[in-house]
């Protein structure tokens, strides 16, 4: 049975993979949150290494609020750079494969084709920069990792687009999406089964790989099609602009290649509208 420790564990990947466990028995899964396991703390990172062993540890822990990043620079580099320097020289130690989630940001959104992993990487703000740096430790220290750069990740679980348009919808309110963004929605309940399926199949084929549904849209696309699946659709809540100012600059483009990710696993990518539709349902279902 392999083991694995999961970091971050509170956030929606974490929750996500706790929810697909049940398909993963030969999996022996520990699950950590900061109070556990402080992976700013180098201390308490080999502290914690030193009295655990495990086969695999997936880091889910990071500071992903896009807009705070730009006026807390020092934090956002502490949790997605050196926290995973820290996590990185512990696995390297143990022999530990190392599985990390980047993002779409790395990129400064000029191309119009889809990112390859082999891109110019060229991030337009902190949150990009912190989560490139924390690729570059783990690339520069050990060979046994997987790095996961996803785009537009939402789930039923805590603060993401799908969430924050429902409960707008729910509260009434009137809408105003951007279009000047294009992208690609990814449902973390997808990549958490991703992740399980690599480690439960025992690949070696580490590296840097880009996962997210198949497909590109704009958030407005990505807003309406929330409305309308939640059979709530009302034009007259919702509008458009190409002129959504944010403090943080975000790429116009930042939609990503699965071609290596698909022939290194043999999985093709779920269809980001098919993916959204599922979980709806799965909500509604709950509710």
């Amino acid at each position: 049975m392999k083991k694995v420790l999961v970091t971050g564990s509170n956030g929606q990947l974490g929750r996500c993979i706790k929810d697909a466990l049940s398909s993963f028995p030969e999996l022996d899964i520990y699950f950590t949150t900061k109070t556990i396991l402080d992976i700013e703390d180098e201390e308490s990172v080999e502290q914690f290494f030193r009295e655990n062993k495990f086969d695999y540890c997936i880091n889910t822990a990071a500071f992903t609020n896009v807009e705070k990043a730009e006026n807390e620079i020092k934090k956002v580099f502490k949790t997605n750079s050196e926290a995973v320097k820290n996590l990185v020289l512990r696995c390297k130690e143990k022999n530990t494969v190392l599985i990390q989630i980047s993002t779409d940001y790395v990129f400064d959104g000029k191309k119009r084709t889809p990112y390859k992993e082999e891109d110019l990487a060229n991030p337009l703000n902190v949150y990009g920069a912190s989560k490139l740096k924390g690729e570059r430790y783990i690339e520069e220290i050990y060979e046994k990792y997987f790095i996961f750069r996803t785009s537009w990740l939402y789930s039923q679980y805590g603060n993401n687009f799908l969430i924050s348009i429902l409960k707008n919808l729910k509260a009434g309110n009137r809408l105003t999406i951007t279009t000047e963004q294009t992208g690609t929605p990814t449902n973390a309940n997808d990549l958490a089964k991703a992740i399980l399926e690599i480690i439960a199949s025992g690949s070696v084929e580490y590296g840097l790989y880009h996962y997210s549904n198949a497909g590109e849209i704009t958030w407005y696309d990505f807003a309406k099609a929330i409305l309308q699946d939640s059979k709530q659709f009302d034009q007259t809540k919702l509008a458009k602009t190409d002129h959504y100012r944010t403090f943080a600059t975000r790429p116009k483009y930042s939609v990503l290649n699965t071609n290596k990710y698909s022939k290194a696993f043999n999985r093709e990518c779920i269809e980001w509208k098919l993916s959204l539709t599922s979980l709806l349902r799965k909500i509604n279902y709950n509710q």
